[in-house]
This record gives C-alpha cells, structure tokens and sequence, in this order.
C-alpha cells in the first residue's frame, strides 16, 4: 500500500552525499530512495510512483539529462530537479529546456532545496486538484458554454472568448462568490506562477470584467496578494 508520504527519488553517484541527502529529506518526511546511477535510476523509477526525481547531472552509464529526457517522454508531469557542480548557463539552460522544473548547483543550501521541493509538489497539487465536470453555466444575465467558449448576454449574439479567458472565467464561476487563489490560477492556466504570467493573468481578468461589466450584478473583486472572487448578487 502507498505511504501517505511524498515519494522522491533521488539519483546520484556520489553514495556518501546521496545518503546525507537521502537522510535529511526523509527527517522532513518525505519517503526517499537512493539510486546510485542513471541505470539503476531509470529501473527504479518505472518500478514505482513517485511525486518528484531529484538528478545528478554527471553519472557514469547514463546521464542526467539523459535520464530526464527519459523520463519525460513516458511521465511527462514528474517534477525533476537537477543537482550539479556545473555552472555553465548553456548547461543550466539545457536542463530547463528538457523539462526541468528547477536547478541547483552544488555546493547548495539544503534548506533551500527543501524550500523548493515543498513549492513544486504544492504547485503539482494544484494542477492535479479535481474540477467539477459542468460545461454550462449562468451567471446572471450571462450564460456561458466553456467546451466552445461561446459567452451570450440576454439574447444577444454570443461572443468566443479566447482559451485563457475562458479557462479563467470558467474557474471563477466553480469559485463563484469565494476565493479563487491566485496561484490555482496560475498553475492550472499557465502552469507558471511568475511575474510575468501573473501580470498577463491581471490583463485577462481586466477583459473579463469589462464583459461582465454588462451585468451590474456581477463584479471581479481583486484580493490584494491573495486572489479574486467573482461576486454575483
């Protein structure tokens, strides 16, 4: 049976800094095993499920990056971290273009990396969090169909909003009248939670509410630092 604890796997040659490694993580409750090879790496984690793959870079039979790719063609959604004593950027931009979901160069604050491993499994989370099924809806005078985009007032002409706009509004409804945080925004629109997509996320939330504006009981109410409620009276 699985344990209730998020199961990483760590993949790195050096035994003695994999064991330190290994040890730190699991006193913070994680569920760790150690591969000491790319090899070995690959069999294990097809074996079992796992929540996320810490990779050293520089392994003897096989790589990390070739373990990575690896990876990503057969789970596609497994969060990797690299691990490596390389600072190149053109290595560090490698990584990134295989899918990595971040970087640390060694020597590194564990700490840090305990930071970080917590922000991606929360930010997996939410990407996975189940949705209700419902494909039509009414909002006040509004009714919207989020399979074909297609957002009517009264009985005027419909108008298709683009794919954003309506995978936003279509969250704000499920939301309606609370709190839609806006990091479930991000990650579940944009699978990003940084400046820029959170600034392009304000852009799109500014269309919707000049549309919705039609109706004047309903309106987007921004949560400073937290998120938005779609408010219908």
């Amino acid at each position: 049976m699985r344990s209730n604890l998020k199961k990483i796997l760590i993949v790195e040659d050096d035994y003695n800094f994999g064991s330190i490694l290994k040890d730190y993580l699991s006193l913070n409750n994680y569920h760790v095993v150690l591969a000491s090879n790319g090899k070995d790496g690959y069999e294990k984690c097809f074996k079992d499920d796992f929540d996320l793959c810490i990779l050293d870079v520089m392994m003897p039979y096989k790589d990390g990056f070739t373990l990575a790719k690896e990876i990503r063609e057969k789970k596609e959604n497994l969060p990797i971290i690299f691990l490596t004593a390389k600072t190149l950027k053109e290595d560090i931009l490698r990584g990134f273009k295989i899918g990595a979901d971040d970087y640390l160069t060694k020597p590194f604050d564990s700490e840090v990396l305990l930071a970080k491993i917590k922000a991606i499994l929360k930010r997996k989370s939410l990407i996975e969090m189940p949705e209700a099924e419902e494909i039509l809806f009414e909002i006040g005078k509004f009714n919207f169909n989020s399979k074909f985009r297609l957002l009517s007032y009264e009985s005027n002409d419909s108008i298709k909003l683009s794919p954003k706009e309506s995978q936003l509004l279509r969250l704000l409804i499920l939301y309606k009248n609370d709190l839609l945080p806006r990091n479930v925004a991000l990650s579940k629109i944009w699978r990003d939670e940084s400046y820029f997509t959170s600034r392009s996320m304000d852009v799109y939330i500014a269309k919707l509410r000049k549309i919705l504006g039609q109706d004047k009981s309903i309106e987007i109410i921004n949560v400073h630092g937290d998120g938005f409620r779609l408010i219908v009276n």
